[in-house]
């Protein structure tokens, strides 16, 4: 059974270690995203209630973090990083996680969420080409990479260029 909460400060060591174990081996990683969520913490950008853990065996498992972002004059989210320890990977922790994170944004009442991840992951999560939208990101990458997903349909006319946290260094 896998179990999702709200991340809590006692969590912060074995998260850093899940985020670094979880990219070690990826492709598309600079190796510092483990350092990146303890700075985002730090920052304004921080929403607790979307700093989540998946909890199994008695071990955090898996972590989601979802930022706030400026795109055009509007506050969005992005999802950044998702990291699951390999052995738990294609076991439904990353879709729990993304899931959770989904519904509590909405009740927040956000309506957007950008990605740069996988095009064959996200998609099925309802995540999209960002720039069907006309939303863009700030830095060069191929387009099926760059995705959002609409949470609902109460925000009409969102676009233009993402702005991230500082701390994301773009």
């Amino acid at each position: 059974m896998i179990e999702i909460r709200k991340e809590q400060k006692s969590d912060y060591e074995e998260v850093y270690n899940v985020v670094k174990t979880a990219f070690e081996k990826a492709k598309e990683s600079d190796g510092n995203e483990q350092d990146l969520v303890v700075a985002l913490r730090k920052s304004s950008n921080f929403i607790p209630e979307l700093s989540l853990v998946a909890k199994k065996d008695n071990k955090i498992v898996g972590y989601i973090l979802f930022t706030k972002i400026q795109i055009g004059k509007f506050e969005e989210l992005a999802l950044a990083p998702l990291a699951v320890l390999p052995e738990y990977q294609r076991q439904g922790v990353g879709s729990k996680l993304i899931e959770e994170g989904h519904k509590i944004a909405k009740e927040m009442g956000y309506h957007y969420v950008v990605v740069l991840g996988s095009d064959k992951y996200y998609p099925k999560f309802g995540y999209e080409k960002a720039s069907k939208y006309g939303i863009k990101p700030p830095f060069d990458v191929p387009d099926e990479n760059f995705m959002v997903i609409k949470l609902n349909d109460l925000r009409k006319g969102i676009k233009g260029t993402v702005k991230y946290a500082k701390e994301f260094g773009i």
